[in-house]
């Protein structure tokens, strides 16, 4: 399908045709007069109308007209095309000499549109954003703030992470990589923002972080910012406030045909991978899909090794019209070294930090962290009517690490450059899955107020098991010693501790509507009523719960196009509500406030979107545990930290600006504070929060002339500085310095760019990343990880279609 339409644009412009005529003139001999829209009653500009069989044709104008005269009598098939949209075909027969009046409206062609638009599909909700937000709706329409990066993105900048993909959604940062082996991300300032695959969570630490992810099977990372306890339930983790990050993965599109890539690079890159699906029955019924990856590869630093293996089989079966059941499953072992790029030099309050030379290693051989994740879905989706649908769909995942690293944080003597070496080994088997069910109307007529509404029902059940093999302390080193031992002196015998098990379920009822009152206003209404058990380790024991979190919106639009919004949601963390203060009174619930308003707009026949919002967030009751005084001993009780406020703005520009000009461009300011807090300074910022973050990338493609085939993208990322750690006041359990203010990280800003060239069924691509070798850090709590961001680095990458 994509092949056809491609070929019948160029027999288009190859035609002789006649072009545009005034609508005035009176026709002497049988002509065609019409218009082309797209599915909302837009015309579509520069759509290929062909006469079959004949070297008739032509192409709309920008509003969407065309006109054929001077046709010999007889009957005609009339084939109307546009890039991205499934064609359409009307026959026609002259009788005499007359003009013929025809009107086209082409639909989206799910098939296409992932490879031509930069934020995923035009006009329609991208594939599976219904998961997390449990709406019909386009982006455009919803009061989230919601970005889409496709695979055509992820493919065109060559990104093998989450944080690769996310960095192009303004306000998204990574939090840290906790030794290069994990990815924690952050949203408007909030750290451990649940990372879900198909909506379901990879893992269930309340810091959320989450294993790497492969993106050969990802069809898009799909971001929703704001309160996530609308549609995913009580918000336990320290980023749900935030937003979620969901990683789709790719399923069948009901067509013949695969791909083979082969990419290498710096550092013994090699990254072969194939993508294959086909149609199974001749009906067009059942298909089959899938996807792999194996990856091996080196680092500019000494002695750190990955290698990785992925499979991502997908099924689907339309038994009719009305009906899709599809299965997937999703499966990575990665197997990568951990490492510390630098350490501190100095006392926490002041950044000296070590540049540390690249074929230096801190920790041993040994060292070696193996992720496993398993996740598989079931979904089943029933047209009942016109207007009213059934949707239900099971998740479940796996998630198990065995851990093995060594430590340097521990320093001797006040000297800062002798760190004790700790080696360490645990092991985590982490088990989540989900259940949703929901009832879906759309453009449900209650008089003149049409409605989009869905209620359902959601369960999640976490088990989560945990060991220990112990802490052994090797030797004393010098980071700055021109050469630093990586073979252990002794062996270490590690002996599994008793595993601990904690394990949580939770039930939801959510019910949200869109009414739209006319063409001006619309109404968005929600409560979600969330359940929570769970059951851990700590003093408190079992904890139980239950919240009401509302939302509320309205959105006008004064001008087409162009969609003012207003929304008040709420996130409540019942994870610390059972802990109990010296007095013996629980701490209680914390709870989220956010208000948010802005402008979605969509330009150039929706091939451009624009994004403004500015948000306003409070946290209240937050709470620390407490410590004997002058000691590191708990007191096994806990207090009141005050509340965290964050404002911000956001701006977003993604789209094409031509059809062969696509940009993805945004800024983000964030002000962040704790304020009534005996536990932090007020006014200070906490870990990682940067004031400013801004990207950048364009992506253009050659038509004509004999540099065509050829494309060409350069992108510029920027993070500002952030704290290194929180201002605290009181002993938080993580080394940091009381009553000392932290330094900031370091900004940075690194380049990228691309260089792609399509010969028939060949793809070559170049890779540049960090061109001028910008030096960054990210870091997990002062004193933890310390890694930096890669340094100039280049690959390449050869793609044969068939």
């Amino acid at each position: 399908m994509k092949k056809n339409c491609i070929l019948m644009l160029l027999i288009a412009c190859m035609l002789p045709v006649t072009l545009y005529a005034n609508d005035e003139i009176e026709d002497k001999s049988p002509s065609i007069r019409g218009v082309v829209f797209d599915e909302t009653n837009n015309p579509l500009p520069a759509a290929s109308i062909l006469i079959e069989g004949t070297t008739f044709g032509s192409t709309t104008r920008n509003n969407g007209r065309f006109f054929i005269k001077d046709l010999p009598k007889g009957t005609y098939r009339l084939k109307a095309s546009f890039v991205g949209y499934a064609s359409q075909t009307k026959t026609i027969n002259f009788n005499g000499r007359n003009t013929i009046n025809l009107t086209f409206t082409l639909l989206p062609d799910e098939n296409l549109l992932s490879t031509i638009e930069v934020f995923g599909e035009r006009h329609t909700q991208p594939t599976k954003l219904d998961i997390v937000t449990r709406m019909p709706l386009r982006p455009s329409e919803q009061i989230q703030s919601i970005s889409v990066i496709s695979d055509k993105s992820i493919t065109e900048q060559g990104a093998l992470t989450v944080t690769d993909a996310v960095k192009n959604v303004p306000g998204v940062t990574l939090f840290g990589s906790y030794g290069g082996v994990r990815e924690s991300m952050s949203i408007r300032g909030y750290r451990g923002v649940p990372i879900l695959k198909n909506g379901v969570r990879i893992d269930s630490d309340f810091r959320t972080g989450s294993a790497l992810s492969e993106m050969q099977g990802v069809e898009s990372v799909q971001v929703v910012k704001g309160s996530a306890a609308v549609t995913q339930g009580v918000g336990n983790d320290l980023g749900s406030a935030g937003g979620v990050i969901n990683v789709v993965t790719k399923t069948p599109k009901f067509v013949n045909q695969g791909d083979v890539t082969v990419r290498a690079g710096s550092w013994g890159l090699l990254r072969p991978t194939f993508d294959v699906q086909t149609v199974l029955d001749k009906n067009d019924r059942v298909a089959f899909r899938m996807n792999g990856a194996y990856e091996r590869a080196d680092s500019y630093r000494a002695k750190v090794h990955s290698n990785r293996v992925y499979v991502n089989p997908s099924f689907e079966w339309r038994p009719d019209d009305k009906t899709s059941i599809t299965l997937e499953m999703d499966y990575l072992n990665d197997n990568r070294t951990p490492y510390t790029s630098s350490v501190n030099l100095s006392a926490n309050t002041t950044e000296d930090l070590y540049k540390m030379p690249y074929n230096k290693f801190l920790g041993f051989v040994n060292d070696n962290v193996e992720n496993k994740t398993l996740t598989y879905a079931a979904r089943i989706t029933r047209q009942l009517t016109d207007n009213f649908s059934l949707r239900a769909a099971y998740f479940n995942s796996s998630y198990k690490v065995d851990n093995t690293s060594t430590s340097v944080k521990t320093v001797v003597n006040k000297e800062y450059n002798r760190r004790q070496r700790n080696i360490s080994r645990s092991l985590r088997d982490d088990k989540n899955s989900t259940f949703q069910l929901d009832f879906i109307g759309k453009d449900v007529f209650t008089g003149s107020i049409k409605h989009t509404f869905q209620v359902g029902f959601d369960y999640k059940q976490t088990t989560l098991s945990t060991t220990e093999y112990g802490e052994f302390t090797i030797d004393t080193i010098d980071v700055l010693a021109p050469t630093i031992s990586n073979t252990l002196p002794r062996a270490i015998r590690f002996k599994p501790g008793t595993p601990v098990v904690s394990s949580s379920s939770s039930y939801g009822i959510m019910a949200q509507e869109v009414m739209t009152f006319n063409k001006y206003l619309k109404a968005i209404l929600g409560l979600r009523y969330s359940y929570i058990s769970s059951l851990g380790n700590t003093d408190a024991g079992s904890v139980t719960g239950d919240a009401w979190n509302p939302m509320l919106g309205i959105m006008v639009t004064p001008i087409r196009n162009i969609n003012l919004f207003g929304s008040y949601t709420t996130t409540t963390s019942l994870r610390a509500a059972a802990y109990r203060m010296e007095n013996g009174d629980e701490i209680g619930p914390s709870d989220t406030r956010q208000f948010e308003v802005g402008i979605k707009s969509d330009w150039l026949n929706n091939r451009l979107r624009f994004n403004l919002t500015y948000f306003d967030i409070i946290t209240k009751n937050l709470s620390y545990a407490t410590y004997r005084e002058g000691t590191t001993q708990l007191t096994g009780y806990y207090d009141k930290a005050g509340d965290l406020s964050r404002k911000g703005i956001e701006v977003e520009l993604t789209g094409s600006i031509l059809e062969n000009l696509q940009v993805m461009m945004g800024y983000a300011y964030l002000d962040t504070k704790y304020r009534n807090s005996p536990a932090f300074e007020d006014g200070s910022a906490p870990i990682n929060t940067p004031k400013h973050t801004a990207n950048a990338w364009v992506q253009y493609s050659v038509r004509k002339g004999w540099l065509k085939r050829l494309s060409a993208g350069v992108g510029v990322y920027y993070v500002g500085a952030r704290p290194v750690d929180d201002f605290g006041l009181k002993p938080n359990g993580h080394g940091s310095l009381i009553g000392a203010k932290p330094f900031d990280m370091p900004a940075y800003t690194t380049v990228n760019a691309q260089l792609g060239y399509n010969l028939g069924a060949f793809t070559a691509r170049v890779y540049m990343n960090n061109l001028f070798d910008a030096l960054g850090y990210n870091s997990y709590y002062r004193g933890g990880y310390i890694n930096q961001i890669d340094p100039r680095n280049f690959s390449a990458a050869v793609t044969y279609a068939f």
